[in-house]
């Protein structure tokens, strides 16, 4: 069992840089793969970045590669994505959660979610 909190949303200008924290508890955090996936209004959720439980492999949207990084300290249990050149397409709530194997890539595929930090980006 594995229960995560999200922090360190808000709301920044177009440009600027916010850095999201998702804190895992439970004894198994650093056997998991770890995603943080984004929903914005109408929309469909989207995998933004993920990271295998090494940290040796990280995963990106092609929205969001070279402005987004995701990492991982699993002596903290946590994980955590810099967001960088922030866009108002950017604007979203943001979960994080944790794999449970299969592709990476599909929500369908993480069985334990935080509750999600609202991230908003003004032009």
């Amino acid at each position: 069992q594995v229960q995560l909190v999200e922090s360190g949303g808000g709301l920044v200008q177009a440009g600027g840089s916010l850095r999201l924290s998702c804190a895992a508890s439970g004894r198994t955090f650093s056997t998991y793969a770890m995603g943080w996936f984004r929903q914005a209004p109408g929309k469909e959720r989207e995998l933004v970045a993920a990271i295998r439980w090494s940290g040796g492999s990280t995963y990106y949207a092609d929205s969001v590669k070279g402005r987004f990084t995701i990492s991982r300290d699993n002596n903290k249990n946590t994980v955590y994505l810099q967001m960088n050149s922030l866009k108002p397409e950017d604007t979203a709530v943001y979960y994080c959660a944790a794999h449970s194997g299969g592709s990476i890539w599909l929500g369908a595929n993480y069985d334990y979610w935080g509750q999600g930090t609202q991230v908003t980006v003004s032009s």
